[in-house]
């Protein structure tokens, strides 16, 4: 599991407003190889965009997923793909 992959993540609940992205950034920073981005969406939900190792991309989502964060997850939708690069770190955004 160590190819190289993209992660998309639409991340659903109470998770702007309460450092969400700040701890999202933390732990891919933990995680280490990350790179890319935590935002904001509009509709009151965060993208998250990580590219790193695929194993270090689902570990992310698992803590995504698994609601120990900030605030509250209700949900995750994610895509996986083929990395694009042009991330010199991971950010929030």
């Amino acid at each position: 599991m160590n190819e190289e992959a993209r992660l998309v993540v639409w991340v659903r609940g109470q998770v702007q407003g309460v450092g969400f992205r700040w701890f999202t950034r933390a732990r891919a920073l933990e995680i280490g190889g990350l790179s890319g981005f935590a935002l904001n969406l509009d509709d009151g939900r965060v993208q998250v965009v990580a590219e790193g190792t695929r194993a270090g991309c689902q570990s992310l989502l698992d803590w995504l997923a698994r609601g120990d964060t900030p605030g509250r997850v209700d949900g995750v939708t994610e895509i996986w793909d083929t990395p694009r690069g042009g991330y010199d770190t991971f950010a929030i955004r």
